[in-house]
């Protein structure tokens, strides 16, 4: 039970401090789970956010899932998701029943904007992050800059999963084609 507790409490800090989503949550996701608590590996966590990418769902709520069922099976999977949710949930709530007076204060609206440049930074240092780990072939490289393409001109809400099923597609083949060529047994 001290581990799931653990779990919980992690995930709660990462939920509670991180703004700006899944992605501004990388770099303290992979503090906390690969530097500090060792709970997994650097391999371990590039894997996780592809998984957690390419699965439905928030990026943070599949990688609690995934951790928390690796460290503590289904009880660590439950404590861990609603640690990473609930803070959110509460500031939400919150917001919602002020919204209106809550933007209205100054420092309010200036904190937003704060946080929003944060939220680049942090976007950015996952990016890098990712980048480490990523292949460094030509498909690689042009399915990074199809990326930043599709995701500074292209709005996604009619495309999204055409997008992701073209990813996915071409992902599975050039691994095969790789594979094939270095001659690997996978």
């Amino acid at each position: 039970m001290n581990r799931n507790l653990s779990l919980f409490l992690t995930f709660l800090k990462i939920g509670a401090f991180t703004f700006g989503g899944g992605y501004a949550m990388i770099p303290l996701i992979s503090h906390e789970l690969v530097e500090k608590k060792k709970w997994i590996t650097e391999e371990e966590m590039v894997n996780m956010i592809a998984i957690a990418e390419s699965t439905p769902g928030v990026i943070a709520v599949n990688s609690a899932t995934f951790v928390g069922y690796k460290i503590g099976k289904f009880w660590g999977s439950l404590l861990a998701t609603l640690g990473v949710v609930l803070p959110s949930l509460a500031i939400i709530i919150a917001v919602a029943l002020f919204f209106e007076d809550f933007l209205a204060i100054p420092i309010v609206a200036n904190a937003f904007r704060g946080i929003r440049a944060g939220v680049i930074v942090l976007i950015i240092s996952a990016c890098v992050k990712l980048y480490k780990f990523s292949p460094k072939t030509v498909i690689g490289y042009a399915l990074m800059a199809i990326g930043l393409f599709v995701s500074l001109f292209v709005e996604f809400r009619y495309l999204s999963f055409l997008l992701i099923l073209f990813g996915l597609a071409v992902g599975i083949v050039s691994q095969m084609v790789i594979r094939k060529v270095r001659g690997d047994k996978q």
